[in-house]
């Protein structure tokens, strides 16, 4: 089984936490895209043919924006039940668009709420409301959309608790069946980083995180990885691959893959990457392959993001890293039962300290 990634840059406009590739939304950058995807999508089809393809993930930026997303569909011979999902921004969407979407076979809709609280969006910059967000929610669920995801944030800055209640109260109302929980996080050469912006941090962050848990649990949101909550049995077999290691293909520029034990990205220019795929060059800048013990300590790290950890059996750990993993045993981190090593409720609080000790 393998998964296939689509990076579409366009944005209307750059939020200003943001780090990743995007790019204004115009006419020629459209055709440009829909080009040069074509172009890769032929010098990768040698190593994607007779592989069975079990999800499509249409990331970005914002891909609903994207004129070309049926034509790419068109091209791909996938499982029945291959998971098929896009990312969408409420300010965007209308139940026309989203009835397109299903109409050309997407049937998971990812939507960038981020907060329910219109003081909390102003905060983040973002352009639609939280009344637009849970329109979009409702008309995503009218057109046929039966798998509906989420994102939120917290640690916004000035955020306090009962506007973080205001926002988690409402989910009950909504026909959402996932949702992915972030805190903000300043990522260098942002504008919030040039501004210095400032976080909560500390216990109130905690706060922020146990009344978050306690909330979707209540409406059977059950936590199945460190930063995902779903309705059981609509947990993202996308992002289940990543977190246990099921090759993927990446397509577009800054896309980054994973295949045959090595990691690499295509260069984050649209024009440099329209330039190499035309010349039929490969678009690549960045390529890793970590030694047989470094890759074998990274895939548990990651694995032990989801909630039911993972099984020593299929590891050969070297006895370095089978002390490490006694040390965060005894610090109450991680608990192993039989051969399953997982996170503790406090592991979960402290995962970067457990993946930095591992890897």
């Amino acid at each position: 089984m393998i998964s296939l990634y689509f990076h579409i840059p366009f944005c209307t406009k750059k939020c200003p936490y943001c780090h990743f590739y995007v790019i204004p939304n115009r006419p020629a950058y459209q055709q440009l895209l829909a080009d040069s995807i074509a172009l890769e999508w032929q010098m990768q089809l040698p190593l994607i043919q007779n592989r069975p393809i079990t999800s499509i993930y249409f990331g970005g930026g914002t891909p609903s924006l994207f004129t070309g997303i049926g034509p790419i569909l068109e091209k791909i011979s996938r499982e029945p039940d291959c998971e098929i999902t896009i990312e969408a921004n409420p300010e965007e969407s209308s139940y026309e668009l989203f009835s397109h979407f299903v109409q050309l076979g997407i049937n998971r809709l990812s939507l960038g709420v981020q907060s329910l609280d219109d003081r909390s969006l102003q905060t983040l910059e973002r352009i639609h409301t939280a009344a637009k967000a849970k329109q979009a929610i409702h008309d995503a669920a009218k057109a046929g959309f039966k798998n509906i995801t989420i994102d939120l944030m917290y640690d916004l800055p000035g955020q306090t608790e009962e506007s973080w209640r205001y926002t988690l109260d409402q989910l009950q109302d909504l026909p959402i069946q996932h949702l992915s929980l972030y805190n903000l996080t300043i990522e260098p050469h942002t504008p919030f980083d040039k501004r210095k912006v400032q976080t909560p941090g500390g216990e109130l962050s905690l706060r922020f995180l146990q009344t978050a848990l306690t909330a979707l649990e209540s409406i059977g949101l059950k936590r199945y990885e460190i930063s995902a909550f779903a309705i059981p049995g609509f947990e993202s077999r996308h992002n289940l691959g990543y977190w246990t290691g099921r090759p993927f293909l990446g397509f577009g520029p800054s896309a980054f893959s994973f295949w045959e034990g090595e990691r690499f990205r295509n260069v984050a220019n649209i024009h440099k990457y329209a330039r190499h795929v035309r010349l039929g060059e490969s678009p690549i800048d960045f390529r890793e392959k970590l030694s047989y013990a470094a890759s074998i300590r990274e895939r548990l790290a990651i694995q032990l993001r989801v909630k039911g950890g993972a099984s020593l059996d299929q590891f050969q750990i070297e006895h370095e890293t089978r002390q490490i993993i006694e040390k965060l045993k005894a610090q109450g981190l991680l608990i192993q039962q039989s051969s399953q090593l997982q996170l503790t409720e406090k592991g979960m609080l402290y995962y970067d300290t457990v993946a930095a000790e591992i890897i």
